[in-house]
């Protein structure tokens, strides 16, 4: 239960969508391929766009007195494993290893890239994980730090991410940024938090002049069992993507989320409201590549071109 945006998946083994529009984004030098699926450089202008709406969600957010924390794109394994997140997204999850042998081990790592043959059983664990979620960092640092404010606690949190999901749809990158805002406190708190937040999404949606829909979701849980809780996680209703058509013949994609964790990761990791109880988590998570990219098939590949509107929105006017 994280702030995945789910809606658009690729089946596996890739795309079954035409990549027209990414070869547009790479004619336009916009993206870079890099040779694998899911990994661009960003141009300039693009850059320029992700800066504008990381602008715009900072204007948006302004009330809620936002303690702002930038973390690098890894955990620690150990909060990595506590999070449970090999439980419910083991086909997502990157690892980072190294080599941590001698000079033997090196010479046969050597032998093995001259011979052409698989090095990578010579290295080992690292201790670090590739972050799944920009929310997932900031568990292990509320609970360190005791129990809430009365009033509960919001932070402002963005980094890049990573799901390993080899695609060719440009929107299913395998490394990304997640801007997030994350509410910590009681469980009134958090479903008045995500109220706020599904009408703010969609208000930043029509400033950009984007064609969406907000409907209820789940996270890709992994196998039969996965089934059941992302049923459940339906049912329940704690969950909601901000939808927005970017793919050619695909259906729209998740540009932003709305979740209600419950009490999930507060028991986790033992994060207490000022009461003593387990506290509630909820986050709102905007996608920044998936907005750019939504924006530049929505009004053109030349952002100096798009309507006035828009650019004032992302403060470009």
């Amino acid at each position: 239960m994280d702030a995945n945006l789910s809606r658009g998946e690729a089946p596996a083994g890739g795309s079954a969508y035409a990549p027209a529009f990414l070869d547009a984004l790479v004619g336009a030098g916009l993206l870079v391929p890099t040779g694998v699926q899911g990994l661009y450089g960003r141009s300039a202008v693009f850059e320029a766009v992700g800066d504008g709406l990381n602008g715009a969600i900072t204007a948006l957010g302004a009330d809620q007195l936002a303690e702002v924390l930038r973390f690098p794109p890894a955990m620690g394994q150990r909060d990595f494993e506590t999070s449970e997140y090999l439980q419910s997204f083991p086909q997502l999850a990157g690892t980072i290893h190294s080599f941590c042998g001698d000079e033997r081990g090196h010479r046969r790592l050597l032998a093995r890239l001259q011979d052409g043959e698989d090095w990578t059983d010579q290295q080992q664990p690292s201790g670090v994980v590739l972050t799944p979620a920009a929310c997932y960092p900031i568990y292990p640092v509320m609970a360190r730090r005791g129990p809430l404010p009365e009033a509960g606690k919001v932070v402002d949190v963005l980094s890049y991410c990573f799901r390993h999901e080899p695609s060719l749809e440009p929107t299913r990158m395998q490394l990304f940024r997640q801007r997030e805002y994350v509410c910590l406190g009681s469980p009134e708190r958090i479903v008045a938090f995500r109220q706020l937040w599904m009408e703010r999404g969609q208000q930043l949606a029509r400033a950009l002049q984007l064609p969406l829909e907000v409907d209820v979701a789940n996270d890709p849980f992994f196998g039969r069992g996965g089934k059941i809780v992302a049923d459940s996680q339906r049912e329940q209703k704690l969950k909601f993507e901000l939808l927005i058509p970017v793919n050619d013949g695909a259906p729209p994609t998740a540009c932003m989320s709305f979740n209600y964790h419950m009490d999930h990761f507060g028991a986790l990791w033992d994060i207490r409201q000022a009461d003593g109880g387990v506290a509630h988590t909820g986050c709102v998570g905007f996608g920044i590549e998936r907005l750019v990219l939504a924006l530049l098939r929505h009004h053109g590949l030349d952002p100096a071109r798009w309507p006035s509107g828009v650019r004032a929105t992302l403060g470009s006017a």
